[in-house]
């Protein structure tokens, strides 16, 4: 790996860093939140998915303006933002606020991960670009992991509105690594789709609204309602906008590749568990085991020492033997570790009732994200590198918020060892079909002699 190629993978994984960590940071702090703002599990869901509608439904046309404008140019103006939005959020002096505060938070990390992604299919080709995909999804799966660890110690010891402020930190870093980049060659012909974007928002935040506010107005609400009914039809017209616009920021054409909608199907079914089994676990080990948010946050770091050890080399091996049989076993893998959690109960006994359900979840996961990454990007030509990136982490992101919306539907209305095993349940069967799905539709490349 060159010099440049190193500073390149650097930037792609900071960038990438801050949206997955503060994704994944904020579950261990969201009980401290409810203490401090009130709103119980309603203001904990919609502080987790106004950030996950606005990153998944504006990631796609973050996607066009990079291809559109430049990567390094709209990889600066979404740190820049992200930096201050993170600040609007550590000083929320209300539930609203805050709420209103992640969604902008959402819209301007939006801007990062295409274009973090675009620029490793910019920089690398060949096994190289496998290997340095594996890295990319080490590090930042990794982050969704270590959040709960490094949310908990914040939370623990200076409080939660630090979780946002700790942002400043690697913003600033790969600012200063980014002014040493050099600017990568622009796709030509790239426009932006406003009227999708805006109908895509509309069509992700309408029946996310529905499906968290029903559980505490009922589905004949008039607000449940009159989401539904904008939500829904404006969805169906972002499909028909897609297809007839001339410079989508979706385009529907991608997905008659095969390992492209093949392995964004199974993102779908994959990235939903990941999102509900970790919301779940982190307010199930506080609320009901117990345990302090530094607790919490050290229950899954063996799933991130997995990852970190062991990522780049299933991204390598992928590269090399192609990636369906690490796709189809990997989630199967990580679904086990969820039902061995089954076995919780009160009083909890993480040693021997949930640790090695995390352990063999974090081997199923390291053997899938890498080879995932690599089969879905490696399926488009690199002057589509940053919309593919982006429409892959705008499904995984929109599949996590629908699974997030649904937690009350699947917990009931109180968080207790009935709830959890359900939701267990359920995450480990979203996982085993996301393997199935990948058995089934996902194609290697012919070796090379």
């Amino acid at each position: 790996m060159t010099s440049p190629q190193r500073l390149v993978l650097g930037i792609a994984v900071l960038a990438s860093l801050v949206t997955f960590l503060d994704a994944a940071i904020i579950n261990v702090a969201l009980p401290a939140m409810v203490r401090d703002l009130g709103g119980g599990l309603t203001l904990q869901q919609w502080v987790v998915d106004a950030y996950l509608i606005t990153l998944g439904s504006l990631m796609l046309v973050a996607g066009s303006l990079s291809d559109a404008f430049g990567r390094k140019r709209i990889l600066r103006l979404g740190l820049l933002g992200f930096g201050a939005t993170s600040l609007l959020c550590a000083l929320a002096p209300t539930g609203a606020v805050l709420i209103v505060a992640r969604g902008l938070q959402g819209a301007t990390g939006a801007l990062l991960v295409p274009g973090s992604l675009a620029l490793i299919l910019s920089f690398f080709s060949g096994p190289e670009q496998a290997k340095a995909i594996g890295a990319w999804t080490g590090w930042t799966g990794s982050a969704f992991i270590a959040g709960p660890l490094v949310g908990g110690l914040l939370v623990d010891t200076v409080g939660w509105r630090w979780i946002f402020g700790i942002n400043v930190l690697p913003i600033a870093l790969t600012l200063a690594l980014l002014a040493r980049m050099e600017e990568p060659v622009r796709p030509e012909g790239a426009r932006i789709d406003i009227l999708g974007a805006v109908l895509a928002c509309l069509g992700l935040g309408g029946p996310v609204y529905a499906l968290i506010e029903q559980e505490k107005v009922g589905w004949t609400h008039p607000t449940v309602l009159v989401s539904l009914g904008v939500g829904v039809p404006a969805f169906i017209a972002f499909l028909v906008q897609e297809k007839r616009s001339p410079h989508p920021m979706m385009p529907l054409g991608l997905f008659r590749e095969r390992n492209f909608w093949v392995g964004n199907l199974a993102t779908t079914s994959i990235y939903g568990a990941l999102s509900l089994g970790m919301f779940v676990i982190t307010l199930f080990l506080q609320e009901v085991g117990g345990f302090r948010a530094t607790a919490a946050g050290l229950a899954l770091m063996p799933t991130t020492l997995i990852m970190l050890l062991l990522s780049s080399t299933f991204g390598g091996l992928a590269g090399r033997f192609g990636s369906r049989r690490f796709m189809a076993v990997g989630p199967c893998v990580a679904g086990v570790g969820f039902l061995l959690m089954l076995r919780v109960g009160t009083p909890l006994d993480f040693w021997t009732q949930m640790l090695p359900g995390v352990l063999v979840f974090g081997l199923g996961l390291t053997t899938t994200v890498a080879p995932l990454t690599a089969a879905v990007l490696g399926s488009i030509h690199k002057e589509q590198a940053g919309i593919g990136s982006a429409i892959n982490n705008a499904i995984s992101r929109v599949a996590g918020l629908i699974a997030i919306a649904f937690t009350g539907l699947i917990v009931g209305p109180r968080l207790d060892v009935a709830g959890f095993h359900r939701a267990m349940l359920v995450t480990a069967v979203l996982l085993v079909m996301g393997g199935v799905i990948s058995a089934l539709g996902i194609r290697d490349p012919p070796r090379k002699a």
